[in-house]
């Protein structure tokens, strides 16, 4: 980049690298922190090495966290009987923050996707097949994400589960709160419809 100094040319290089950072973001950032407190750039560049020298994925549920078992995996409120399945480690922090589930989690990190090359062995179902036959668990909620490899690696998972003598159930899809039927999409709305229930 004229007029920047390869340093900081180097770093907004890297930051473009991040998702939903473009260039115009990245180089705001850099700019940012060259007129940041020492302390505070080098807080960031330690918590930033840390992602990859203290973070870990939990034996149990395959989630990241800073133990191995993970917080969530040896919380004694929890309930051992529910399970949540999450594709990614996000999708268990979105469910968490909406509070309504005191259950346990399993990640499995990804989704079925053939003309990716990722097949199940590239995931982590193995593991929650090993969970289900522990015998703990009574159900098991499906919350992959409505998109075709969701919807896919959701089937795939309620397959190899229900003769395991699980509750097999999915997440409601559909209009969210605050939304208008009007602008929603087909798909949307036809989950919606699908998945209505008694009042």
């Amino acid at each position: 980049m004229a007029g920047v100094p390869a340093p900081l040319e180097r770093v907004i290089k890297e930051l473009s690298k991040l998702p939903g950072i473009g260039e115009k973001t990245a180089t705001r950032l850099a700019f940012h922190l060259t007129g940041a407190a020492r302390n505070d750039v080098e807080g960031l560049a330690h918590s930033l090495l840390s992602l990859r020298e203290d973070l870990y994925i939990c034996s149990t549920c395959c989630a990241l966290a800073g133990s191995d078992p993970c917080e969530l995996c040896t919380d004694p409120r929890r309930s051992d009987e529910l399970v949540c399945v999450v594709e990614e480690a996000a999708d268990l922090a979105a469910v968490e923050r909406s509070g309504s589930f005191r259950g346990r989690y399993h990640v499995l990190q990804g989704t079925l996707s053939p003309l990716d090359g990722v097949g199940p062995d590239d995931l982590r179902i193995a593991e929650l097949i090993r969970r289900v036959g522990a015998g703990a668990i009574r159900e098991l909620i499906l919350a992959t994400n409505p998109t075709a490899e969701g919807e896919a690696t959701a089937m795939y998972v309620a397959q190899l589960t229900k003769p395991l003598g699980v509750t097999v159930s999915r997440i409601a899809h559909g209009l969210p709160m605050g939304g208008d039927v009007e602008y929603a999409d087909l798909a949307t709305l036809g989950k919606a419809l699908d998945g209505r229930r008694e009042m």
